[in-house]
């Protein structure tokens, strides 16, 4: 593993315990999500709604819309189900 590369969740101490703050950035925990959200950037209007919601802060803020961190996100689709404008989808992850 190169030193910029960040190991999977499975790599994380016994029973998760965080042994130092801000630890959760070490550690990729998307890998288990069956769905992934996808953005329509062109029905993106950056209301910023998904940002706010997401339980990962796995949604990243651009100057005219969003972009989805896929290391972070679970798949929960708390984003696609706030948006006003249908402009994020679940769909089903590719392995």
């Amino acid at each position: 593993m190169s030193s910029d590369e960040k190991p999977g969740w499975k790599k994380l101490p016994m029973a998760a315990t965080i042994a130092e703050p801000g630890s959760s950035l070490k550690y990729k925990t998307g890998d288990w999500r069956a769905f992934r959200p996808v953005v329509d950037e062109a029905k993106c209007v950056n209301c910023l709604l998904c940002w706010i919601y997401c339980p990962d802060s796995a949604i990243a803020r651009r100057e005219k819309t969003i972009a989805v961190n896929y290391d972070y996100c679970k798949g929960c689709g708390i984003c696609a189900h706030e948006c006003p404008k249908q402009a994020i989808k679940m769909e089903e992850e590719q392995k």
